[in-house]
């Protein structure tokens, strides 16, 4: 017997006549399709008349059924409350999916999203872990976010492997804190997921931080922009490295690699001396790089373009241009392109270097902050000391095997070195209304 809100029954069998014969049961007309059961052998309890009348003036459609009649066979009148719920004791009454076997589960969607929740990657060597942790933890509260997860970088994991861990975790944004190669390793292991990567400063370059106008001093923005900041897309560099061996290995760099003396000066810069005095440490690596440095042939071919053959000293893959020291090595670099910016550096003798030297300290980083300096520029003479070039990507084969760096670290020598852009593949947090230096 099913109850329904002002029908108080429905007959469980009918007896179907045609249209005006004794004994008919009939639906048409009422909201509810009730029908009613008759005893054909009654006829004088109950009459029908197709006519609109005073009492029935819709007809026999419309006729509204008698309580007695309707309860009938087991002439019991049925009230709502004598219908027994839906449920059993200990259901909820959500909407569950019921197996082959009749068992159930609850639906996809049925039960209460969870709030969001962060992770926090940081490098023990570079940061106060425990006070970025409470810094962390205040901001999820506030944010009304779930208690964010932590994970410390190791010797042997810079940061990709704990921040898939993170991934898979499900978490809805990943904060990094430490120097320039954790922020790589967390930045390609975060390429393509979508979610959201904050940048914490901290370390000696904050390269990428610096390339994107990022504040430097105020961990406490930044921590704040992984909850409640803008998210923007970035592009991300990869290059595809082939050892003498010829094993491959792909690696991601987000703000430039290169090939030759940047990544001698690179191994040659004294560890201890960067920890202790920061970025300056890479004039004592370069002075020594440079007394040994030699030109080397190399075959380089940007993607869509012929191939070249150059000697140099070093050439450079950027997926942006900004260095320490507002240094400016590539001014016209976009982190938003989807390109890569390849500078080849290839001086001849003493004087070539100081041709590099004014093109990049001088010409770059000053004169093309003013209008009257721009000017002088286009008026120079060009020299082939610096090459600009930019595509999608870039290959390199030297004669022999060269040292390669990505982003300040060192990768060892390469025989061949294939990058290309993952155009947009990182979305990063920023503080609300943050704009990108070149937008």
């Amino acid at each position: 017997m099913v109850a329904r809100t002002g029908v108080v029954g429905r007959a469980r069998t009918t007896t179907r006549c045609a249209p005006g014969r004794k004994g008919q049961s009939r639906t048409g007309g009422h909201p509810y399709g009730v029908a009613m059961a008759t005893d054909s052998d009654d006829t004088s309890s109950q009459k029908h008349s197709d006519e609109p009348t005073s009492a029935n003036p819709g007809g026999a459609d419309a006729a509204t059924p008698d309580p007695e009649q309707a309860a009938a066979p087991d002439d019991v009148i049925r009230e709502p409350d004598d219908i027994a719920p839906d449920t059993t004791e200990g259901e909820t009454g959500e909407a569950r999916r019921v197996g082959p076997e009749g068992d159930t589960e609850p639906m996809a969607g049925g039960a209460e999203k969870p709030n969001p929740k962060a992770a926090l990657v940081y490098n023990p060597i570079k940061v106060d872990g425990d006070a970025l942790r409470e810094q962390v933890l205040r901001a999820a509260e506030e944010a009304g976010w779930e208690e964010p997860l932590f994970y410390e970088t190791t010797v042997d994991d810079l940061g990709d492997d704990v921040t898939r861990q993170a991934l898979e975790a499900g978490v809805s944004a990943v904060l990094v804190a430490g120097g320039d190669g954790t922020v790589r390793a967390v930045s390609g292991e975060m390429s393509g997921s979508g979610v959201p990567l904050a940048i914490v400063p901290s370390g000696t370059g904050n390269l990428l931080a610096r390339n994107l106008g990022l504040p430097l001093s105020e961990p406490e923005t930044m921590i704040r922009a992984a909850f409640t900041g803008d998210r923007t897309p970035i592009d991300v560099g990869w290059a595809r490295l082939t050892r003498d061996g010829g094993e491959v290995e792909e690696h991601a760099f987000v703000v430039m690699g290169g090939m030759g003396l940047d990544a001698a000066m690179i191994a040659n810069t004294n560890p201890q001396l960067k920890k202790s005095v920061g970025w300056v440490a890479y004039v004592d690596g370069a002075t020594r790089s440079l007394v040994k440095a030699k030109p080397f042939r190399v075959v380089y071919q940007l993607d869509g373009h012929r191939m070249h053959a150059a000697r140099v000293q070093s050439v450079l893959f950027a997926n942006c241009g900004s260095l320490q020291a507002g240094i400016a090595l590539i001014p016209e670099a976009s982190i938003t392109d989807g390109q890569l910016d390849v500078v080849i550096m290839q001086p001849k003798g003493f004087w070539g270097w100081i041709l590099v030297w004014r093109r990049v300290a001088w010409d770059n980083s000053f004169l093309r902050k003013f209008r009257a300096g721009r000017r002088v520029l286009s008026l120079r003479t060009k020299d082939n000391a610096v090459v600009y070039s930019r595509g999608r990507g870039v290959a390199l084969a030297p004669q022999e095997p060269h040292p390669v760096q990505l982003d300040g670290d060192e990768f060892g020598e390469a025989t061949h070195v294939q990058t290309r852009v993952d155009a947009r593949g990182l979305v990063v947090a920023v503080p609300a209304g943050h704009t990108l230096p070149e937008d």
